[in-house]
């Protein structure tokens, strides 16, 4: 593909090309570009499964947990949560989640994964692998464990400017009064 018809294709943007208002921070825009291209690339891999990209992680987390409350599902996914409701509300129709009152506060909901979600396990997974290796491809394995390293360090300087919950065991947080 020439540069020319690169240009041409806003999902595959040249890396050195950078508006005016972010040249002052080149990696927090390429940041921004690179989580964009994955989350297409996964929706891409996942459209053979019927879940549109996001929904494949709400699914990953009630298949490890089991049923859970939908305000904890909000909050693990950290979402909004009319954007979690939307989601369920899909995944409802589709036969892959269902909602029941919790016994023990029957103002809450609790969602699970059905039997019938069972069946997109191995294809989210096969997604998820293909994924990784698409997204790594060309990089030695001391180039994917720096890459992770650096990412981690990069996660936990963001931390201190979101709320808590947001960070990884509370990661990259200052304590109170420090």
């Amino acid at each position: 593909m020439t540069t020319d018809a690169r240009s041409q294709d806003p999902l595959c943007t040249e890396l050195s090309r950078t508006p005016g208002a972010a040249r002052g921070g080149p990696i927090s825009h390429a940041v921004s570009r690179v989580a964009r291209l994955h989350r297409v690339a996964a929706g891409r891999l996942l459209r053979a499964t019927g879940l549109y990209a996001g929904q494949e992680i709400l699914m990953m987390h009630l298949w490890d947990a089991g049923a859970v409350r939908q305000s904890e599902l909000i909050k693990a996914l950290e979402l909004d949560p009319s954007t979690v409701t939307k989601m369920l509300q899909r995944l409802e129709q589709a036969g892959q989640v269902r909602r029941r009152p919790d016994p023990a506060d029957r103002r809450a909901s609790l969602v699970e994964a059905t039997e019938a979600s069972c069946a997109l396990h191995d294809a989210v997974e096969a997604a998820w692998n293909g994924l990784e290796e698409k997204t790594l491809a060309g990089l030695t394995t001391a180039e994917r464990a720096e890459l992770a390293r650096l990412l981690n360090k990069v996660e936990t300087n963001l931390c201190p400017m979101a709320a808590a919950e947001d960070c990884p065991s509370g990661e990259g947080v200052p304590p109170a009064g420090a």
